[in-house]
């Protein structure tokens, strides 16, 4: 870079600097993510206020620094007023630029994960304020930027065996698992059958002693299947999700939301659930911002019972 060098960028994080002055992390198109200082940005009549806030697209001219470069010039492209005036859409859009933060590099080109970005605040901004749109729209973002980054779980097959997962809709008991260390979606039957294997393996070299030139357990095969995973390497289960809870999951990956009109909160709740403990796993620290989320649902819960 030059001393002085132009960018388009939108606001992610923000926190005090001296007496006036805002340190703001930005995620641009051109140089990924940057640090840089808006000089007097907390005083009451600066022009560098509103532009520093959370969620504000500028067009940026921005001086090289030591320790830290300085905004110089910024042009206002874009705002998001309609995060700020509900707190379910501000804190969905948190809990995305936490998982935005963690996956931008610095001083490479972003702008995929930069427009991704901004697409699901734009559709956010523009959802009904009720918790399920809310909810569904957190829950797709939060799938699609996994996706960008390479981490999709698997949710169209079992992770164990490949076989394809069909949601039961006539069975109101049936169930899929889902397991963070697998990868995805797990068919509850054949994990218990593997389970059952282990058990039985566990007491016949109980009983026996194992050959130490013994050659190592192959892998299981179930109805014609072969299992990924050894049978010493049963998957935890991290959650479970009914038929509907499956179908939306399976949905996501689409780029248009599914319908929301005859889904339950609570379905998108499971779902958004087994999403961020799966993100959270990935990124390897947990969303702070998903407290927000928990805290808004209970106290609308609460208020509606």
């Amino acid at each position: 870079m030059s001393k002085t060098y132009q960018v388009t960028g939108i606001n992610l994080k923000a926190q005090a600097l001296g007496e006036s002055d805002r340190i703001v992390t930005i995620l641009t198109k051109e140089f990924g993510l940057i640090r840089a200082v808006a000089p007097g940005a907390r005083k009451h009549n600066s022009s560098l206020g509103g532009r520093s806030g959370m969620f504000v697209v500028n067009e940026l001219l921005i001086a090289k620094g030591r320790s830290l470069d300085k905004i110089t010039q910024a042009q206002t492209v874009k705002t998001y007023p309609g995060l700020t005036k509900d707190l379910g859409k501000l804190a969905a859009s948190q809990y995305l630029a936490e998982i935005v933060l963690s996956q931008a590099l610095s001083e490479q080109p972003q702008e995929e994960l930069y427009e991704l970005l901004n697409e699901h605040l734009n559709r956010l901004e523009a959802v009904s304020n009720n918790e399920a749109s809310i909810l569904a729209h957190l829950s797709q973002g939060v799938f699609h930027l996994l996706a960008l980054a390479g981490l999709t779980p698997q949710v169209q097959v079992c992770c164990l065996t490949q076989r394809p997962l069909m949601p039961n809709f006539t069975n109101p008991q049936w169930q899929v698992g889902f397991s963070i260390s697998a990868g995805g979606t797990v068919c509850l039957e054949t994990w218990e059958d593997l389970r059952k294997q282990k058990e039985r393996e566990r007491q016949i070299n109980s009983a026996k002693t194992r050959s130490p030139h013994s050659p190592p357990t192959p892998a299981t095969t179930i109805s014609g299947y072969q299992t990924v995973m050894h049978r010493q390497e049963l998957p935890v289960i991290s959650g479970r999700l009914n038929a509907k809870e499956l179908d939306i999951l399976q949905q996501l990956s689409q780029p248009e939301i599914m319908q929301i009109s005859t889904t339950r909160d609570n379905h998108w709740l499971a779902v958004e659930q087994i999403l961020r403990h799966y993100a959270q796993y990935h990124l390897g620290h947990p969303i702070r911002s998903a407290t927000l989320i928990d805290s808004y649902f209970a106290a609308n819960h609460d208020a509606t019972v």
